[in-house]
């Protein structure tokens, strides 16, 4: 009885720390990322109807590469938090970051994470080319999110207190030898969905010349 009473807190627990906690939408992008998947799509819709009339096969194939791409670029991307990490799910691989594991972050043209002595990116949240320039040199992470900040300074500022929680809660101190030798502070995830939809589209377009 006593173990499985342990076996259910556990899981309990490991529910605990991969529940959502937190969303951050995308700040660009995902117009354009729509825009050009029904572009594509009726390319190809266009390209079965007509494939008997002379409709270009390598049109066809391109229009689904160009399609599948905007998709996994665009608006595949995500960006949460749950109760112990900071999860980036990009084109290709989603990253798993520990959260008191993160040694700094900024948000620029995108967001930017260094844990793990190496640098983590994802483009679901970002500042224009000139914003990005005006806020290179201002101190990050000082007064915390406030009503009616831009979305991108929100986000920067949230990020800062989960970071600053999850540090002070396991007893590290950002760049710290402790910080670094944290247990798992990175985890990466293939994401063979969107791979494997690239190589075939890819696959089909090489074809196409030869039909």
């Amino acid at each position: 009885m006593s173990a499985q009473i342990d076996e259910e807190n556990m899981a309990r627990v490991e529910d605990d720390r991969t529940t959502v906690v937190e969303r951050f939408h995308p700040t660009s992008g995902r117009l354009t990322g729509w825009l050009t998947m029904l572009l594509a799509a009726a390319v190809v819709v266009a390209g079965v109807a007509y494939r008997d009339e002379g409709f270009p096969m390598w049109v066809f194939g391109g229009a689904l590469l160009v399609g599948v791409l905007s998709w996994a670029a665009m608006l595949r991307p995500a960006l949460w938090v749950t109760g112990d990490h900071l999860v980036m799910r990009n084109l290709a691989e989603t990253v798993h970051i520990r959260l008191a594991a993160v040694e700094e972050l900024a948000v620029r043209q995108v967001l930017a994470v260094r844990a793990a002595d190496r640098r983590w990116v994802s483009t679901v949240v970002g500042r224009s080319w000139r914003k990005a320039a005006q806020t290179r040199h201002r101190p990050s992470g000082e007064g915390g999110p406030q009503e009616g900040m831009p979305y991108a300074d929100f986000v920067e500022q949230r990020l800062y207190e989960l970071v600053d929680s999850a540090r002070t809660a396991a007893g590290v101190r950002p760049g710290s030898p402790d910080q670094l030798a944290l247990p798992d502070a990175v985890r990466r995830e293939r994401a063979w969905l969107p791979i494997g939809l690239l190589a075939a589209s890819a696959a089909v377009l090489v074809v196409s010349f030869f039909v």
